[in-house]
């Protein structure tokens, strides 16, 4: 399997920037500190981390869908990625919240929910992610 890298280069103190970049180009901007604490416009590592994670989210459970029969018309994934001051002082994410709205044809709610529930259990990213809590809230829609 391949090694994915990104890349950020940062200059200057708190009020400088980084700048990242990942390895097929595709994706690629600029961090700095108001973007991540308060609400200026741009991305931070937060975002991207729920890019990641809802994206592996939805990769997954098509798979598993798919190994049973099941393609879905849509999957439409949230993920809400909680940065807290922690108690030493620094920050954590102490838990990400994934939403799920699924049109899915001829699934049942039960086996939607136990394919849901493995995916979030079974994708890399959550498993990379381990530490905080992850919490999932699926729901089919018609």
């Amino acid at each position: 399997m391949p090694t994915k890298q990104a890349e950020t280069t940062w200059q200057g103190g708190k009020d400088g920037h980084g700048d990242f970049e990942t390895e097929s180009g595709d994706v690629s901007g600029t961090f700095k500190f108001p973007t991540r604490f308060e609400d200026d416009p741009g991305t931070n590592p937060e975002e991207l981390i729920g890019a990641a994670h809802s994206g592996c989210f939805s990769m997954q459970l098509t798979a598993f869908l798919d190994a049973e029969g099941y393609t879905p018309n849509s999957l439409h994934t949230a993920a809400d990625v909680h940065l807290e001051r922690a108690d030493d002082g620094g920050f954590e994410i102490p838990r990400i919240d994934l939403t799920l709205e699924a049109d899915i044809p001829e699934i049942d709610d039960e086996t939607f929910k136990e394919l849901a529930q493995r995916a979030k259990e079974g994708c890399p990213v959550s498993k990379a992610l381990a530490g905080p809590e992850i919490t999932l809230d699926a729901s089919l829609v018609s």
